[in-house]
């Protein structure tokens, strides 16, 4: 969730402008910077929603396979701080957006954090949210992997292997809804910064080392496996259901 560390009732006393009211909705989360040092592009969501780590959706110590130490390592230490990065490279790219100076080479550099260090937030957040559960999936999501793959078991088996490729590297094995085509695929991810157009992440499974070293070493399709015993497949159908009643050109 945003974070507001400045005082709405200190921004409301000083600020003159009307037009400055209007930027800021009563419930809105943004950070108010104050008046007399007052940015151009302070008052844009873009620049000062501050971010904070979500909590984990489960309980650590309740899956299968995948220890609470490990977990909490992955939440605390990979997790929040891609969310303190995000939120230090924003502040650097209103700094240096309001700096005419600023070379644009520089500040695509920026731009190029940016865009990791989001990927790595929304990902994060979208893979533990995904955890947690029996992993045994319900018959509306069976059918729809089974329409789009073939059989369940097909759907598994690549997924399994993508991971499984992955192993001893980094990245991501997502299952998305294409908006654009209408298919339901797997995707390799070699990073945070490169996903598929158009597609809306139906299940997540990080394969960074992080993810896996700490409670299987090398091993990891023995942490596929553990990623499979604990899927929360009611939170991918919802996920599904929602990106299905979605229309794009």
């Amino acid at each position: 969730m945003p974070s507001n560390p400045y005082s709405r009732r200190d921004f409301l006393a000083n600020a003159s402008a009307g037009a400055a009211l209007v930027a800021f909705s009563l419930d809105s989360h943004a950070v108010e910077p104050t008046v007399e040092n007052l940015p151009k592009f302070a008052l844009s969501p873009s620049f000062t929603i501050a971010h904070e780590p979500k909590p984990l959706p489960f309980n650590p110590t309740k899956l299968d396979g995948i220890s609470e130490k490990l977990i909490r390592s992955h939440w605390e230490n990979n997790y929040s701080g891609a969310v303190k990065a995000l939120n230090t490279v924003k502040k650097r790219l209103l700094a240096a957006l309001e700096d005419a100076d600023t070379p644009p080479f520089v500040y695509n550099d920026l731009k190029r954090e940016h865009l990791a260090r989001t990927g790595s937030v929304v990902l994060h957040e979208l893979y533990f949210h995904n955890l947690g559960g029996s992993g045994k999936a319900g018959e509306a999501l069976k059918k729809a992997l089974t329409d789009a793959f073939g059989s369940y078991e097909a759907w598994d088996k690549e997924f399994r292997r993508i991971g499984a490729g992955l192993g001893g590297g980094s990245g991501w094995v997502v299952l998305g809804y294409n908006l654009h085509t209408g298919l339901l695929e797997n995707y390799w991810l070699a990073d945070h910064l490169h996903s598929p157009a158009a597609t809306l992440p139906i299940l997540v499974m990080d394969m960074y080392e992080h993810a896996y070293q700490m409670d299987y070493g090398a091993a990891a399709t023995q942490y596929v496996d553990a990623f499979f015993r604990n899927v929360q497949w009611d939170v991918a159908a919802a996920r599904l259901e929602k990106a299905q009643k979605i229309q794009v050109l």
